[in-house]
């Protein structure tokens, strides 16, 4: 392998729009998601609307809703 051609790899602590926050392997030290598996509708089993960038105004625009 060649050397110096590969990023660093850190530990890096990631935090959820929910609040939740925990450390994974990444090139990045710090990542901030909008859905976790604590709050994603697939694994608590809760259904839950989660709005897109406008997607829900811009149907509703479109079709007249």
């Amino acid at each position: 392998m060649k050397t110096k051609i590969h990023p660093e790899y850190h530990c890096a602590q990631v935090t959820c729009a929910c609040g939740e926050s925990f450390e994974v392997g990444s090139t990045r030290e710090s990542l901030k998601v909008e859905i976790c598996s604590k709050c994603h509708p697939f694994f608590t089993g809760k259904q839950k609307f989660v709005d897109t960038g406008g997607r829900v105004e811009r149907f509703k625009r479109k079709y007249g809703m």
